[in-house]
Formats: C-alpha cells, sequence, structure tokens
C-alpha cells in the first residue's frame, strides 16, 4: 500500500486549500480512509475520515463545517477540502488507510500513512 498526499501550502487566514491523498495497492472499497495532522510540539491528532463501503464519514469537532472529505473512486483519490482556514490549523497533514470498514479516530488503527503535506495559515 503507498499513499502519496499533496496539495499542502502558504494560505491566508479564511482561505481554502485541497488536499489530495492518491492510493495504490488497495481496494477502496474494503477500507476507510483518514487524514491526521500534526502542529509543531503537538501530538498529531484526528482530522476527518472516510469509510468507504458505506460513505460515512467522520470529522473533529474543531474543522466541523469547514472540512470536507470527498472522494474520487475512479482515481483513488481521497481529499480534504479545507475551508475557512484558521492559523490553529497550521500543520502538518497525513493521510492514512485502516484496513476495516469501521471509522476510527485513533491512530494506532491505521496501518498505512502518507508522507505528509504543509499546510501553514497565516494571520
Amino acid at each position: 500500500v503507498q499513499l502519496q498526499a499533496s496539495g499542502g501550502g502558504l494560505v491566508q487566514t479564511g482561505g481554502s486549500l485541497r488536499l489530495s491523498c492518491e492510493a495504490s495497492g488497495l481496494t477502496f472499497s474494503s477500507n476507510t480512509m483518514g487524514w491526521f495532522r500534526q502542529a509543531p510540539g503537538k501530538e498529531r491528532e484526528f482530522v476527518a475520515a472516510i469509510s468507504w463501503i458505506v460513505t460515512n464519514m467522520r470529522y473533529a469537532d474543531s474543522v466541523k463545517g469547514r472540512f470536507t472529505i470527498p472522494r474520487d473512486n475512479g482515481k483513488n483519490t481521497v481529499y480534504l477540502q479545507m475551508n475557512n482556514l484558521k492559523p490553529e490549523d497550521t500543520a502538518v497533514y497525513y493521510c492514512a488507510r485502516r484496513p476495516w470498514v469501521v471509522i476510527s479516530t485513533k491512530l494506532e488503527e491505521y496501518d498505512s500513512w502518507g508522507q505528509g503535506t504543509l499546510v501553514t495559515v497565516s494571520s
């Protein structure tokens, strides 16, 4: 399984970014795909996840109403659409795969990780 994350960058407060995670070596329909982030000096935390088979999604309270996790089955790609960004969203964002259709917010239950992409939100 390989996950390739991209799309990070520098954006002003209130702006938008879309991260992409292209997956290879897996079948999306039997997995959960998640996004996590790690800010400087902090632990990695759950952001959002989507379970393919039942199209179930979950979001961290801190991003509800601002972030969505759309997908493109044909491209084996999951996205993180981030709107109304805030300085506290600054972090390295990682996509990850959980080999089960039930969503989890626990990072230890994800077994494959992308390399991370940096998002910086300026005030």
